[in-house]
């Protein structure tokens, strides 16, 4: 069996946590090939490594002194290399060369991107095993999309000549040579990625829980944790702001069948969250889980015997594209069709938005509405289960939550409602109590 573990900024933050995370690895022989975050958070208050790189970049590009942000990004690594007595490693010149870069010519990613190389670099020696660097594996194309088929060829070939190796999250090189990086949380996807060119039988992803909860531990108190969970459950509740995993972390591994474990450094023999392409294990509830974000706007555009126009609904969202922005739902009715956008993208442009919509489909009307929270409440088990939606609406309505909207794929996984923000976490409160809660 093999194993590609990848560990977040939270399990590398300093010493103690690379302690943790070595021994995680030498508990298991079949955990070979690792990738590792930039360091995270030490305690609250502190700063991820990363966001002090981006403001060393901010610094040089204002062509303001950034030395004593990057003089404290060194003394955490140094910090870290003495604490595990590593005598032969310095990090001198990667530091030389970071500092020449923002002086002469600041690049965003490449200095975005060291965090992880320098940990992979730290890593590797404290593992005592090799080291690839993510820029000789993993390609972009010149429009800045990822190359899958030159990375997985170049991938394998490097793989097959280590045993064991350490491959640094978060970016790969343009064919400029110039680096790349992934957005942010992005080495999720450097694991999927090391994964599916390994062919491993398991990606494990450690983090600093114990793997999805079925709800927000910030709105709901110790929410029930989840065992199994599909790619697909797992992409609706990514995108509706769970954010345990990268939400694009699964395609890599998706289509060749290779299952993610969310895993605790902290907590390293707690069984995590698996994540596959399907299953026939029960979750113990009708719902998997419950996501949310608030701050949307939903543009209502009414027109008499809409239903019979052909190309109706394909000139509305013509004024949308035309502006550069994209829809999150299009729940419509035979008169009425809302697209529902998000507010902070949509409010400047709106007016625009609206004139290009009379002129390209002329409607009868145009209606916004503004302050809108949008909640996903996802399960496989939705699909046998009668009753779920009217659960969710007597639970809402005990709550006094009303809803604005409400939308439903055809595939009966997820269901979407729409409240005003203010009602945001009552109403994922109202839904977790009528789901989870009452069959504890």
């Amino acid at each position: 069996m093999l194993k590609i573990v990848k560990f977040g900024g939270s399990s590398l933050a300093d010493a103690g946590q690379f302690v943790k995370v070595k021994n995680i690895i030498e508990a298991d022989a079949n955990r070979r090939y690792v990738v590792p975050s930039a360091p995270g958070k030490r305690f609250s208050g502190d700063v991820k490594v990363t966001d002090m790189l981006y403001d060393c970049y901010e610094k040089a590009s204002a062509g303001s002194d950034f030395r004593d942000n990057l003089i404290r990004i060194r003394s955490r690594y140094d910090s870290i290399i003495q604490e595990l007595k590593l005598s032969g490693v310095s990090l001198k010149d990667e530091f030389t060369e970071i500092e020449e870069h923002l002086r002469t010519a600041p690049q965003k990613d490449y200095i975005a991107s060291r965090g992880e190389y320098l940990n992979g670099l730290v890593l590797a020696a404290y593992l005592g095993i090799s080291f690839i660097d993510a820029a000789d594996v993993i390609f972009f194309r010149e429009d800045g999309s990822f190359d899958e088929k030159k990375t997985q060829k170049a991938m394998k070939e490097r793989l097959s000549e280590v045993d064991r190796a350490v491959i640094p999250g978060f970016y790969g090189s343009m064919p400029d040579h110039s680096i790349r990086t992934f957005s942010r949380g992005g080495s999720d996807i450097t694991g999927s990625i090391v994964a599916a060119a390994a062919h491993a039988d398991v990606y494990e992803n450690w983090t600093d829980v114990s793997g999805f909860m079925v709800a927000d531990p910030r709105i709901v108190d110790n929410p029930a944790g989840i065992e199994t969970i599909t790619y697909r459950e797992l992409r609706e509740l990514s995108y509706m702001g769970a954010s345990v995993l990268h939400d694009e972390a699964i395609f890599p591994v998706r289509n060749i069948g290779i299952p993610i474990n969310i895993r605790n450094t902290n907590a390293p023999d707690d069984e995590g969250t698996w994540i596959v392409e399907s299953t026939a294990q029960k979750s113990g509830y009708v719902i998997t889980g419950i996501a949310g974000k608030k701050g949307f706007c939903a543009v209502d555009i009414t027109k008499s015997l809409m239903n019979s126009e052909i190309g109706f609904g394909r000139k509305v969202l013509q004024a949308f594209e035309e502006n550069g922005i994209s829809f999150e739902h299009m729940p419509s009715g035979i008169d009425t069709m809302t697209i529902v956008v998000h507010e902070d993208e949509f409010i400047e442009k709106e007016q625009r938005v609206v004139s290009a919509i009379h002129r390209l489909a002329a409607p009868d009307s145009i209606e916004i509405e503004s302050d809108i929270a949008l909640i996903a409440v996802v399960g496989r088990g939705m699909r046998s289960a009668r009753g779920t939606a009217g659960r969710i609406f007597s639970a809402l309505a005990h709550a006094q939550v009303n809803v604005r909207m409400i939308d439903q794929g055809s595939s009966e996984l997820n269901i979407i409602i729409g409240v005003e923000n203010r009602d945001f976490e009552n109403a994922i409160r109202a839904i977790y109590d009528i789901f989870v809660t009452t069959q504890l």
